[in-house]
């Protein structure tokens, strides 16, 4: 079935009366992930008390588009895509039948028959689509190998920019200039821009990268994907394609460093366990009199007039001890950062202990 929930009722309704005489019904959905939230919903109940068998087919990823509880009280098999091998031999037993010999004049090369199936993306009837464009083209001749390589040029990949495989491109595109690997991320991006996805959003997902995997390894890399983005928002494609290729190399090859995007989420995991701690007086504002009364900015030392600008006090909330959330790399500019960082800790730790002395005397 393919209608909606009245459908459902009404095929359910029945179901419940063959069920009476010992019968039992199996209902096949083809594109279930078509019905909403609330649809899928009005199977529940009949699936669960074995009114209904439901079998349900889809070409999307069930986890996003089935509801939990449905999908928790069904099986998954996954048909996986057939092999070239396999849509070859398709072709050979279509093209060899007496049935295509009586309608087409044609002859197909196994050169065309291999483009075909490597163009296929394992889909069979996308193969028979072709084949049949390619014997109407021939006519009475050969569906020759660079026949079937012309069609297949002008053919779109196969993707879903709002689906599972939109995702999984862009995964693959992440995890490769991660890795370092500039060839596999140039593929992916090329298959990605070539599938129709909007330019736009790989690049805002290479400004993420650039924070996120690069860092302060190498500052540069966000200023280089921001500027991919206004490079393709000036000249759109295809030449602000090459800007956005040029970004992606760009991050392939930067040292990477994860340092900061660790330490925003320690920062945030411990804000939400310790709730609103105050302001600690001496690093709040006294702009009145009635502030300055209540100690407010009291004890607090301006950096600029210290030795070294080097200030003793605590600024974290008070009760709160100082915790290091950021831990630099020792990747690219961050080792310098890393050296930087630790020479700060020393002299504010050896400036606290004088301070100490000072204030026993």
């Amino acid at each position: 079935m393919t209608g909606g929930v009245k459908d459902v009722r009404k095929i359910v309704a029945e179901a419940a009366l063959r069920r009476d005489t010992g019968q039992g019904t199996m209902l096949f959905v083809d594109e279930i992930h078509r019905f909403n939230r609330s649809q899928q919903d009005a199977f529940l109940p009949h699936v669960e008390d074995g009114t209904i068998r439901l079998v349900g087919a889809t070409t999307e990823n069930p986890s996003f588009h089935v509801n939990a509880p449905l999908l928790s009280r069904c099986s998954v098999y996954v048909l996986e895509p057939l092999q070239a091998f396999d849509l070859v031999e398709m072709v050979k037993r279509i093209v060899s039948s007496d049935k295509f010999r009586n309608k087409c004049a044609s002859s197909v090369s196994a050169e065309a028959m291999e483009v075909m199936a490597a163009a296929a993306d394992g889909d069979a009837r996308r193969c028979l689509n072709m084949l049949e464009q390619l014997v109407g083209i021939a006519g009475s001749g050969v569906v020759s190998g660079q026949m079937a390589a012309d069609l297949v040029q002008a053919a779109p990949l196969l993707y879903d920019n709002s689906g599972e495989e939109h995702y999984n491109l862009i995964s693959a595109l992440h995890k490769s200039m991660r890795s370092s690997d500039v060839d596999a991320s140039l593929y992916w991006l090329a298959r990605m821009i070539a599938s129709g996805e909007d330019p736009l959003y790989i690049g805002r997902r290479m400004i993420r990268f650039a924070s996120e995997d690069i860092g302060l390894a190498d500052p540069s890399a966000l200023t280089i994907a921001m500027r991919s983005v206004d490079a393709y928002r000036f000249l759109g494609s295809p030449e602000g394609d090459l800007a956005l290729a040029e970004a992606v190399v760009y991050m392939a090859l930067a040292p990477k460093s994860n340092s900061v995007y660790a330490a925003w989420k320690k920062v945030l995991k411990t804000m939400r366990s310790m709730g609103s701690l105050r302001v600690p007086l001496h690093l709040r504002n006294a702009p009145t009199a009635l502030m300055k009364k209540l100690e407010y900015g009291k004890g607090y030392q301006y950096a600029h007039e210290q030795n070294g600008g080097i200030v003793t006090h605590n600024n974290l909330p008070d009760g709160m001890k100082e915790i290091q959330f950021y831990k630099p790399s020792d990747s690219g500019r961050e080792a310098r950062i890393s050296q930087e960082l630790e020479r700060w800790k020393r002299t504010r730790l050896e400036a606290r202990k004088n301070e100490r002395n000072k204030n026993d005397r």
